[in-house]
């Protein structure tokens, strides 16, 4: 790969991951354009080493911006994602109608490498609605760009997430946790570095063709199992209480009222299904990556504040 083809750009590239596949896409060398509906936010951020880095107006509904964001990239990365729906932003029009259009603009545009970001248990006949468009986005993605690579992270943490910080702060300030449901989910939490890293190792890649990766973490727990492991890294004791899920769908109904909803149904829909990666479809190590776990990054959370 010389010079001429070193471009990335990458949608979503503001985000949680986001912020990670742009890190690690510029430390491979490659030079990234961040494409965002608020680029002058980025802009005002970036530092004087950051001549490689790039932001653009861009937003996914619109085709004309789409496309002009993707003009003479190398590859391109999709990691917009939507957890609850509010006017025109529906799972519906950003998993599947975006992500269909940035498919399709990068193959039009001639782009060599796109990477479709999902999720693991993406499935278009789930009854889950936020899972079925999950699914019926890769659908979408494959048809209009054959040769896409789809990610599907599990649950994704780190030092500034909503799910382990938030679970962490709980922990401490209820003396009894409720739990979802019985506590028996499977899930296999993957450190959100690792995913962004190996977003950056794909794109270096050569080969082409349909790819499928599935990340998760070195260890699959049940969830009553992680929320133990989390408390007693954290010196804490909690009692630990189970709540029917339904329970839990109606407070999430209450919440998502709310402009910082603590809880979504989606995010109890979520706990319906097991979150780990199947053996059959290749990870972080086929990739070469050993995941980081929990207990690592929790402990330099509550030590330094701060990622390994």
């Amino acid at each position: 790969m010389d010079a001429s083809d070193r471009l990335v750009t990458v949608f979503g590239g503001s985000g949680f991951l986001g912020r990670r596949i742009v890190r690690h896409l510029r430390l491979d060398g490659f030079c990234v354009r961040v494409a965002s509906r608020h680029p002058d936010r980025g802009e005002a951020l970036r530092g004087p080493d950051d001549r490689q880095l790039r932001w653009v107006k861009a937003d996914v509904y619109d085709e004309r911006s789409v496309a002009d964001a993707l003009a003479n990239a190398y590859g391109a990365v999709n990691a917009v994602s939507l957890y609850v729906e509010r006017g025109r932003e529906t799972f519906h029009s950003v998993h599947v109608e975006a992500a269909q259009r940035v498919a399709a603009q990068a193959r039009q545009a001639g782009v060599k490498r796109l990477i479709h970001v999902s999720g693991i248990g993406a499935d278009p006949r789930s009854p889950s609605l936020y899972i079925r468009k999950r699914g019926e986005g890769e659908l979408a993605v494959r048809a209009a760009f054959p040769d896409a690579v789809l990610i599907r992270p599990a649950v994704m943490f780190g030092p500034d997430d909503a799910f382990l910080t938030a679970i962490i702060k709980l922990l401490r300030r209820l003396p009894i946790y409720p739990m979802f449901g019985n506590g028996q989910t499977r899930l296999q939490p993957v450190y959100v570095e690792d995913v962004g890293q190996a977003i950056a190792k794909i794109m270096q890649q050569e080969q082409t063709g349909p790819i499928l990766f599935e990340c998760g973490g070195p260890r699959v727990y049940t969830y009553e199992g992680f929320l133990r492991t989390v408390a007693s890294a954290a010196g804490i004791k909690p009692i630990l209480l189970p709540v029917p899920l339904a329970a839990w769908g109606a407070l999430a109904w209450i919440g998502e009222m709310l402009p910082s909803p603590p809880i979504t149904r989606n995010q109890v829909e979520l706990m319906r299904i097991d979150s780990a990666s199947m053996p059959e479809i290749p990870g972080l190590r086929e990739l070469g990556i050993s995941p980081h776990s929990i207990e690592q990054i929790l402990q330099d959370i509550l030590t330094k504040g701060s990622p390994i």
